[in-house]
């Protein structure tokens, strides 16, 4: 299987973040990333799986690297833990810093939009998919 069949992944949207956490998924920094279940139902598409591999995409649509899944957990938001804080590679010294940026993506107006819930918030009970990856290739 070559790189141009494997399903991409997008770490947020294309812009400064994107291009932020491709810079950490690139530099070895970034090894985990969080999701909310509910973004997997609503694409249809069951969570990762350990040892699946995908192709991740800068902000201009362009493959940068093959990663593969290491590990995957189902988990409050209030559950989340400190090692996966920070191994999101964007500097969080605290799970409430963790909480606090990605609770502003989720509440920001890309998500919303792509939710079609204007409204939408997150609290301790919602369910997040916390998933671990490694770099096979760089491209």
């Amino acid at each position: 299987m070559t790189s141009s069949d494997l399903p991409r992944c997008e770490f947020a949207f294309p812009g400064p973040l994107r291009d932020q956490l491709v810079a950490a998924v690139l530099s070895g920094a970034k090894t985990s990333t969080t999701g909310l279940l509910q973004d997997y139902e609503l694409d249809g598409e069951p969570p990762p799986e350990v040892g699946a591999r995908s192709v991740v995409v800068d902000s201009v649509d362009r493959p940068v690297a093959v990663i593969e899944v290491t590990g995957v957990r189902v988990v409050r938001l209030g559950d989340v833990d400190l090692d996966h804080a920070r191994d999101e590679g964007e500097g969080y010294a605290s799970v409430a810093a963790w909480r606090a940026g990605h609770e502003a993506y989720w509440h920001g107006p890309d998500y919303r939009a792509w939710l079609g819930d204007p409204e939408f918030t997150v609290d301790d009970d919602t369910r997040a998919v916390l998933e671990r990856f490694r770099v096979v290739e760089r491209l």
